[in-house]
């Protein structure tokens, strides 16, 4: 009887899937990953694991699979180098020539053969009784010196086999508008759905958003940042949270402007609807409620676009024929379609469709045609008009800020039809800490690094593509994401999740050479227990950092709040934390303790730091010349850390807009689930009054003189350096 595998075997098996043995916590302390979780972790992944007695034939499997493989799926050529290739043989067969051939991202293609005596035997290893050669061989003397931009295709013939790999040649810094940090930007944040005005409809809109815009840029401000603007589920489960999007592609229509259709001013039916006396009380409903009825609202929405696209189709318009061409012209468009109407129509979720269907074979019996055409419509639509809203801001202000949230909803089309991109068996989430202290489930399926890589990241070029098209700021969400993630296999605890290792130098390629071809510089969202190597690839390629004052505040070593970085996104908090007000009342603390995070001795020891950090805080606005009372009240220390932030040399600051009039509510409280109302908060104030209000009014002004005065030290301070 075989005996069971050593932990050793188990760690050289889970290291060959770039998992993560052990990490370290907050407090510094080495946290091993339980061998359950190992497992578990390893079959998600797609070890052939059924019991733990096949780990070592999984590890013999592995160890060969990866030795078989002539070249890796992904070179990379930094700013068009590629000095050198590896390759790995049988040494049996290093001494065959290999035909080669080079296809350029623009078509342009060149072949050669690659000769034994061009190859370098660099390595040699036993590998289940066959002996295997790594050979390398310089590139410099077949390639162009330097590739240009782009994605190129490397074919190697072996006789028996193709073997290929996809030469990323890309800029090593990402895009930045130059010089982006003399031009101290300012602006400020709110969640789309939480922004209302008397016109929209319960909930902001894209007209809203315009209207935000147009208000901010008067002020003197360049930017207007909000959640992701991504499809959802709002029908039934209902799934509001930006952070769970239906997919990464496609945006979310329940933000439509409908007033602002074309179609509504020859429609006669849509007109009927929105006039009726029944649909106007529905609105006023809307409106008046404290929170933000999705599906309610949603349903209403959905009507009238029915209506519209209907009528669209009644008789030929130039609207009409742009409408087809838009379906023509953009196939995933239609296939992302069917899947919602074929999703309708079925009632479950895609992983309980019959076999045909859950593999992506769609056909026309599978779903509502209305339905399709309804879902085609509306994404030609919210097209159109993030279009128009970005093209609008980038003639107004900074232009479009879009938020690139890390995950995907697991019954989204996204892993429907990436199903090899994907860990299906598994969610994406974060180890135990200070603050949730069983772990965090995000409840959402990870990006699987070796299906990615298989791809050539085509799913990852859609989605960024989708984002930078519109947007002139990208905000990457969890961007130590590009290098680990924390994955918790099905069925087990949060706290015995594992990391898994990303290519993050390959993900960094494609993010700046999309953002070059796009025009737009990145925000990596770098908050909480960050690796320096992380933070150090970040300015490596120039992925501009966050700095947030309650992630920041230290008392007790050194300054409460050390230098914010030249060139980051600076704000005081984020949709996640408590508002400003809330933080300085302990009301975060109170919450915790509510919801079992925090016993009563620790939540006192926590309102006791509270304390000292504000003291310590006070202390250090009124050294920076930012406060200048002996005992300011709640209005002074914000405007105090407010000048704080616009004085520094952060490249942009962004203001939440509900803590100018003192908001206590977050509009997000994490692994709250169902006990918070996360996501659907509305502003405690409309668009027409917080606009009008003094307070909100002189605080920003302030913002703006104090940016402006920074904006012409920076340029002056850089005219002097290029004299010189």
């Amino acid at each position: 009887m075989a005996s069971a595998p050593s932990l050793s075997t188990l760690h050289s098996l889970a290291r060959l899937y770039d998992i993560q043995t052990s990490y370290y916590d907050v407090k510094g302390q080495r946290q091993e990953a339980s061998p359950q979780g190992l497992v578990a972790l390893l079959r998600a992944l797609g070890a052939p694991i059924e019991t733990t007695r096949d780990i070592p034939s999984a590890l013999r499997e592995r160890r060969e699979h990866m030795w078989q493989r002539l070249l890796e799926p992904i070179a990379l050529a930094w700013d068009g180098k590629l000095d050198a290739l590896e390759l790995r043989q049988p040494a049996k067969l290093a001494d065959r020539s290999i035909r080669c051939s080079l296809r350029l991202e623009t078509g342009e293609t060149q072949s050669w053969t690659l000769k034994p005596a061009n190859l370098r035997i660099v390595r040699q290893e036993q590998i289940e009784g066959t002996a295997y050669v790594v050979q390398r061989f310089h590139t410099s003397r077949v390639l162009p010196k330097c590739l240009p931009h782009g994605y190129h295709q490397l074919t190697l013939d072996v006789g028996e086999q193709l073997s290929e790999s996809l030469l990323i040649s890309a800029p090593v810094k990402a895009y930045q508008p130059a010089p982006l940090a003399a031009r101290k930007l300012w602006g400020v944040f709110l969640p789309l759905y939480a922004l209302h005005s008397s016109r929209s409809w319960g909930a902001g809109d894209f007209g809203d958003l315009e209207t935000l815009t147009d208000w901010i840029a008067e002020m003197g401000g360049q930017v207007v940042a909000t959640l992701p603007l991504l499809a959802t589920f709002l029908d039934d489960p209902s799934t509001p949270s930006p952070y769970a999007p239906a997919s990464r592609l496609f945006w979310n229509e329940f933000y439509i402007d409908v007033s602002r259709i074309p179609e509504l001013t020859r429609c006669r039916a849509a007109q009927v609807l929105l006039d009726s006396s029944g649909l106007k009380a529905d609105l006023d409903a809307l409106r008046a409620a404290p929170l933000v009825e999705y599906r309610r609202q949603m349903a209403i929405k959905r009507k009238a676009l029915e209506q519209l696209a209907r009528c669209l189709l009644q008789e030929p318009s130039e609207r009409h024929d742009a409408f087809r061409r838009f379906v023509q012209d953009h196939p995933a468009v239609v296939d992302y379609a069917c899947f919602r109407a074929a999703g309708e129509k079925l009632k479950v979720p895609w992983q309980q469709w019959p076999q045909r269907l859950r593999d992506g074979d769609v056909k026309e019996d599978d779903y509502d045609e209305q339905n399709k055409i309804y879902h085609l419509y509306a994404q030609w639509i919210v097209d159109q008009q993030i279009e128009a809203l970005s093209e609008h801001a980038s003639k107004t202000s900074e232009g479009f800020y879009l938020d690139l949230p890390l995950g995907v909803h697991g019954n989204g089309y996204d892993v429907w039809r990436e199903r090899a991109s994907f860990v299906t068996q598994a969610n994406g989430g974060a180890p135990p800490d200070a603050v949730f202290t069983k772990g965090q489930n995000w409840e959402f399926a990870p990006l699987r690094p070796e299906g990615m890589r298989a791809q050539g990241y085509r799913y990852v070029r859609a989605y960024l593509r989708h984002h930078m098209a519109r947007a002139r700021v990208l905000r990457i969400d969890h961007v130590m994401g590009l290098h680990r993630l924390y994955m918790i296999p099905n069925g087990v605890p949060s706290c015995e999740g594992a990391y898994v290792r990303y290519p993050a130098e390959e993900l960094y390629a494609t993010l700046s050479l999309e953002s070059h071809r796009n025009q737009t510089w990145l925000v990596g969202e770098n908050l909480g227990t960050v690796p320096q190597y992380v933070e150090a690839a970040m300015a490596r390629h120039r992925v501009h950092s966050m700095y947030v004052v309650q992630y920041e505040l230290a008392p007790e070593s050194g300054p409460v709040l050390p230098t914010v970085p030249r060139g980051s996104v600076a704000s005081l908090n984020t949709h996640d934390m408590p508002p400003f007000s809330a933080y300085w009342k302990g009301l975060d603390i109170d919450d915790r303790l509510e919801m079992g995070l925090l016993d009563q001795t620790s939540a006192g020891i926590e309102r006791q730091t509270r304390q000292t950090i504000r003291k310590a805080l006070e202390q250090f606005l009124r050294g920076k010349g930012h406060l200048r009372t002996s005992a300011p009240d709640q209005h002074q220390l914000l405007q105090g850390c407010l000048n704080f932030l616009g004085a520094s040399e952060a490249a942009l600051v962004l203001i939440n807009l509900e803590d100018l009039w003192f908001e206590t509510e977050p509009q997000n409280v994490p692994e709250s689930k169902e006990s918070r109302p996360n996501w659907t908060r509305k502003a405690r104030y409309s668009l027409e009054a917080f606009c009008r209000m003094p307070l909100i009014i002189e605080q920003l002004q302030t913002m703006n003189q104090i940016r402006k005065k920074g904006r012409k030290h920076a340029q002056r301070n850089h005219g002097h350096e290029s004299r010189s």
